[in-house]
C-alpha cells in the first residue's frame, strides 16, 4: 500500500484526495436521483453547490477539532505554518466535521430558504457511503490506524503514521472495519429514506448508526484523541446517539409525515440558486 496512486513530474495523485473526490461524486450522483421525491426545492446545480459548501465546512471543522485536541504537539514541534492545514499528512477528526458540516448546510439552507431537515435527510444515507469510500484513503495513507493484533488479517503498514508508531507490526485494519460497518449503515438508511416518516428522522437515524459504529471501532483504534483520559470518540459517539434518540422521540420523528401526505400531489418548485 502506498499513499500515492501515480506521479508525473511534480504532480501527485494521492489516494486520500481521490477518495474524497469519489465520495463527493457519489453523494452528488445518488442525490440527483432522489431530487424528484425528496422535494427539497433545488436543481442539480443547487445540489452540487450544497454538497461543496457542506463538504468544505465539514473539512474545516474536522481539521480544527483535530488540531485543538493535539495543540500541545503542534506547539512543541518546530513545524511550518502550513502543517496546520496539511490534510495529506492525516489529521481529521470526523466528529468535528459532524458539527460544522450540518451547521454549514443549515446556514446555506436558511439563506436560500430551503427545507433544512429534508436536505439533511437527503444527504444522510449517502454521507455514510462517502465515509466508507474515504476509509480507503485512510488505508492507503496509513492513518486512522488500529492497535497491534496477532489475527491473520492484521496489516503491516509501510507508510504514514501507522508505520511510524508501529514499524513492522501487524495492526487491526480498523479502516476496513469501519468501511464495512458504514456500508451496512448506508444500506439501512437507504432502505428507510422513503418510508414517509417526519423530516429529520433519517438524519437522526444516521446519528445513532454512526455513533454506534464509531463507538465500537474506537476500541481498536490506536490514534484516537483523548478527553480527560477518556477516548474523545466514545464521548462524542454517546452524545451523538443520545441526540439522535432525543430527536426521534422528543419530536416524534418516527411518526408518519401527515403534512407530506396532505401535499403529496404538490411539488416544491425548484428555486433559482442565488
Amino acid at each position: 500500500m502506498h499513499p500515492i496512486l501515480f506521479e508525473i513530474g511534480s504532480f501527485q495523485l494521492r489516494y486520500y484526495g481521490l477518495m474524497y473526490a469519489l465520495g463527493i461524486l457519489a453523494v452528488y450522483l445518488l442525490g440527483q436521483r432522489d431530487l424528484a421525491w425528496a422535494k427539497v426545492g433545488v436543481d442539480n446545480d443547487g445540489l452540487f453547490n450544497l454538497i461543496i459548501y457542506t463538504f468544505v465546512g465539514a473539512i474545516v471543522g474536522a481539521r480544527v477539532y483535530y488540531v485543538l485536541f493535539n495543540l500541545d504537539y503542534y506547539r512543541s514541534q518546530d513545524l511550518p505554518w502550513w502543517e496546520f492545514v496539511a490534510l495529506w499528512h492525516g489529521g481529521l477528526a470526523i466528529h468535528g466535521g459532524l458539527i460544522t458540516g450540518p451547521l454549514t448546510l443549515y446556514l446555506v439552507s436558511q439563506y436560500q430558504k430551503l427545507p433544512f431537515a429534508r436536505l439533511a435527510d437527503l444527504f444522510a444515507p449517502y454521507l455514510l457511503l462517502a465515509q466508507a469510500i474515504g476509509r480507503i484513503g485512510n488505508l492507503m495513507n496509513g492513518d486512522a490506524h488500529g492497535v497491534p493484533t496477532d489475527l491473520p488479517w492484521g496489516i503491516v503498514f509501510h507508510y504514514g503514521p501507522a508505520s511510524r508508531e508501529f514499524p513492522g507490526i501487524a495492526l487491526h485494519p480498523v479502516m476496513l472495519y469501519e468501511m464495512v460497518l458504514n456500508l451496512i449503515g448506508f444500506g439501512l438508511l437507504y432502505s428507510i429514506r422513503k418510508k414517509g416518516l417526519k423530516p429529520g428522522f433519517v438524519t437522526a437515524a444516521y446519528m445513532i448508526a454512526y455513533g454506534v459504529i464509531r463507538f465500537v471501532v474506537s476500541f481498536f483504534r490506536a490514534d484516537d484523541l483523548y478527553f480527560w483520559g477518556i477516548r474523545a470518540p466514545h464521548v462524542a459517539s454517546i452524545l451523538l446517539v443520545g441526540l439522535g434518540l432525543g430527536l426521534i422521540f422528543g419530536l416524534k420523528l418516527h411518526k408518519p409525515d401527515l403534512e407530506k401526505k396532505k401535499k403529496e400531489q404538490q411539488f416544491l418548485p425548484k428555486r433559482q440558486w442565488k
